[in-house]
């Protein structure tokens, strides 16, 4: 109750982001309030606490989103060390975030993450035992701004050298489960500690294996501690009902108290066996090693060193591979004829044959399930499943499994014959089930424990009913006890399958509108098709016919493809009990060019729109007809960043974007750049130095002239970095009573007759008066109730020098 009420508190001042009085003053003087009260009801206890609020200033540069620089200067942290009243060596980092997107009040990204944080706090500080080590609870106000207020602790406080290991609280949905989706790098006894400690357990290193190759746009706090900390930690994230991510429906009502019940209960249990641990204290001697860890439905963990499972898997591979070669030697065919008349070398050539089939199967299946999602993108009718995912299982996957079944039963009518072929395809599925197993294993990805229960139960089964086998049919009872042979691995398997789902399906809703979004998700469905039925391919081969399974899928197939052409099924919906929006930014923006001597050579107004999926307009055309392909635009290459204001570098991402004229924008806060010096080094470069004054968020995009190039500059370690197609993308952002912004860099001068270089910077206006014109209001009353338009007001100026 009392965490219910901190939720309620903290969204109650609505969207915080960094440099709002929001952020900066409410909700800091609300955490500190909270915080003060449990210090005092703790002071008679054995443990002692310390706050301390920093305000950082830092810069750094990151490879997310094509690479960037990041400067911050005085963002908020609040940092609470609780350790024994006889101090501490070694602590314990917790982290959480309470500032949120402009326009999303952020409820679970990351409120409840701090209102958990504040509980646990109350929770250690009142224990009647002294803890061991200590541990630094921070609440850090600057994580949407790109990792900076994380950066600013962990580089610059005090208290940072102390620290050996890290929890993180995130989200990356509202609500559901909590996993942890990151660990390590390596430190195997963090994993060990979280089994041990954690009450409703939830794991998977397929996630983090998943997370860390960089297919999901997003990062977290995790990777500027293990970067830039070198210390190891656990990421966890909430991950269900990622529709409403970084939305004005991410509100305190939607995250059921049963979820914060259990991410409340399990960090508490596991930071408080690592303040007790041994392992804390010396954790270097526990660094080495990775873990292969799973949970079983969330109820148990599954837990062992890689190199463990590097044995394993290598012991299941050589079990799997003297299983075929044994049955090379000696077993004819289910048809009994004397092993004299087919040697080993029959059955390898059918063994081959029957994987190619299976093979040419796949391919084919992909192929053509890859066609109708193309058609589908082509008629206009793409993410059709957004609002009901199962549509796309009905249409995608009746259409993988019966180009499957139509192929094999081809082979089986045409090829074989009558003969009974179904041994023979289950050794197939195990031999390329085990040919993955062997790869996975072989490039050190603890993933590969998937397919070794997907090989070792399998082959245990079929060992037990090898008598079963041999009959041309299959039996009710052969059916069942193969069935419950494969429940383990396959249960194990569909839950890993839902999970995917669930993280790979919203983010589609928000990924750009390059990338056709059923294209991703018919591929997906097609893989979990032909991965689920890989062991049950020899009953197409057992069954008599299968003319009333195809038709069954057929008629499936074409009934949900006539009713998605027809436009049956939209995307979107406002239904308060699910809404699923379409996500739009607008904004209002004047844009200011100067030539080289200092002139206004051009300058225009209008609102700047983006949309975040790939339906693009089309759906919002006949709600608002002046947003059509008329004012759509095309970027002009010799301007930084296309001459648009983007707020992050994601313009690869979205390249899909309206401009609609509109009036002139003044913000009473408008942006002051300047030039403080220009002068040519000793060393043949010229220098320039800047001074900008705007407001809390600022990009600055540089453009090198052909020719010349960027050798030095203020950000960072000094050494220019992560340009994009030529360009070099600075995110800027601040807190309260934060100086001008200084910076410089020093360029090669090619003496060109179009200067060496662009300069241009945006101002974000996303909070106060600055943030509405009457325009973008009129604008914002205008779409659709399914759509959630978030927007701003901006300025984008260019200079050439």
């Amino acid at each position: 109750f009392q965490l219910l009420k901190h939720l309620e508190r903290i969204t109650s001042v609505g969207p915080r982001p960094t440099g709002s009085p929001e952020n900066e003053v409410l909700t800091v003087n609300f955490l500190l309030e909270q915080i003060e009260h449990i210090k005092a009801d703790s002071a008679s206890g054995p443990n002692s606490v310390t706050v301390d609020v920093q305000r950082p200033t830092g810069s750094f540069s990151i490879d997310f989103l094509g690479g960037f620089t990041s400067y911050y200067d005085r963002v908020s942290n609040i940092a609470v060390r609780l350790e024994p009243k006889a101090g501490a060596q070694h602590l314990m980092l917790a982290n959480c975030h309470f500032d949120s997107v402009a326009n999303s009040p952020g409820a679970s990204d990351d409120a409840v993450s701090c209102a958990v944080m504040l509980e646990v706090l109350h929770s250690l500080a009142n224990l009647s035992t002294p803890l061991r080590h200590g541990v630094v609870f921070l609440f850090n106000g600057a994580e949407e701004n790109v990792l900076q207020a994380s950066h600013g602790f962990i580089t610059q406080h005090p208290w940072a050298k102390q620290v050996r290991a890290f929890i993180n609280l995130e989200a990356a949905g509202v609500g559901g489960k909590e996993v942890v989706f990151q660990t390590g790098p390596e430190n195997p006894w963090l994993v060990q500690a979280y089994v041990h400690a954690a009450k409703h357990p939830f794991a998977s290193v397929v996630g983090q294996e998943v997370f860390q190759s960089g297919v999901i746009p997003s990062d977290t706090d995790f990777r500027i501690y293990r970067d830039f900390g070198n210390i190891p930690g656990i990421d966890l994230a909430f991950i269900e009902n990622g529709f409403l991510y970084h939305t004005k429906y991410d509100t305190s009502d939607r995250i059921l108290t049963d979820s914060i019940q259990r991410a409340g209960d399990n960090i508490l249990a596991v930071l408080k066996h690592l303040v007790m641990s041994e392992e804390l204290a010396d954790s270097s001697e526990y660094r080495h090693g990775n873990m292969v860890f799973f949970d079983l439905l969330g109820m148990v963990v599954v837990a062992y060193p890689a190199r463990v499972g590097t044995i394993i898997n290598y012991m299941t591979a050589m079990a799997t591979f003297l299983y075929l070669f044994k049955k090379a030697g000696w077993v004819c065919c289910v048809l009994y004829v004397p092993f004299s008349q087919f040697p080993g070398g029959r059955y390898m050539k059918e063994l081959a044959y029957a994987t190619a089939v299976v093979i040419l199967s796949w391919l084919v299946t992909l192929l053509t399930v890859l066609i109708i999602a193309l058609v589908v993108s082509l008629t206009g009718r793409s993410m059709f499943w957004y609002n009901d995912f199962y549509t796309c299982i009905f249409m995608y996957g009746s259409a993988a499994t019966g180009t499957m079944v139509l192929i094999h039963t081809l082979a089986k009518n045409l090829y074989y014959g009558v003969s009974c072929v179904g041994e023979l395809y289950f050794d197939v599925s195990l031999l390329l089930w085990c040919g993955a197993l062997v790869y996975l294993t072989a490039n050190g990805l603890c993933s590969a424990y998937v397919p070794m229960l997907m090989v070792a139960f399998p082959l245990t089964t079929k060992l037990l009913l090898a008598r079963e086998f041999k009959l041309r049919g299959a039996s009710i009872k052969y059916s069942v006890l193969y069935q419950l042979g494969l429940a383990l691995p396959y249960v194990h398997f569909m839950f890993l399958i839902w999970v995917v789902f669930e993280i790979f399906t919203p983010i589609l809703g928000r990924s750009g509108t390059e990338i056709p979004p059923d294209v991703v998700l018919a591929t997906l469905v097609t893989l979990t098709t032909l991965f689920l039925s890989s062991f049950f391919l020899h009953f197409i081969y057992l069954a008599r016919s299968t003319k009333w399974l195809l038709a069954g899928l057929g008629t499936v197939f074409t009934v949900f493809l006539v009713l998605v052409l027809c436009g049956m099924f939209f995307p979107y919906t406002a239904d308060p009990s699910g809404p699923r929006p379409k996500r739009v930014f607008l904004q209002h923006t004047t844009r200011t060019f100067h030539g080289l001597d200092g002139q206004v050579k051009s300058r225009d107004s209008g609102l700047w729109i983006n949309s975040f999926d790939y339906t693009g307009m089309q759906h919002i055309t006949p709600i608002i007809p002046e947003i059509n392909d008329t004012i759509r635009t095309s970027c002009q290459e010799d301007r930084p960043f296309c001459g648009y204001p983007w707020f992050l570098p994601v313009k690869f991402l979205v390249k899909k974007n309206w401009y609609l004229p509109a009036p002139e924008v003044f913000p009473k806060s408008p942006i002051e750049f300047q030039v403080l010096s220009k002068e040519q080094t000793k060393w043949g470069t010229v220098k320039i130095t800047f001074e900008v004054k705007g407001p809390s968020h600022m990009s600055l995009y540089l453009r090198p002239h052909q020719g010349a190039s960027l050798s030095s500059w203020s950000f960072g370690d000094g050494v220019p970095q992560y340009h994009l197609a030529g360009e070099y993308f600075i995110f800027y952002s601040h807190g309260l009573d934060a100086p001008a912004w200084n910076f410089w860099f020093e360029i090669q001068d090619p003496s060109g007759p179009e200067g060496m270089i662009s300069v241009a910077i945006s101002s974000h206006y996303f909070f106060g008066e600055d943030q509405r014109t009457v325009q973008l209001e009129d604008m914002l009353q205008r779409f659709p109730k399914w759509a959630f338009p978030s927007s701003w007001v901006s300025t984008y100026h260019m200079y050439r020098y």
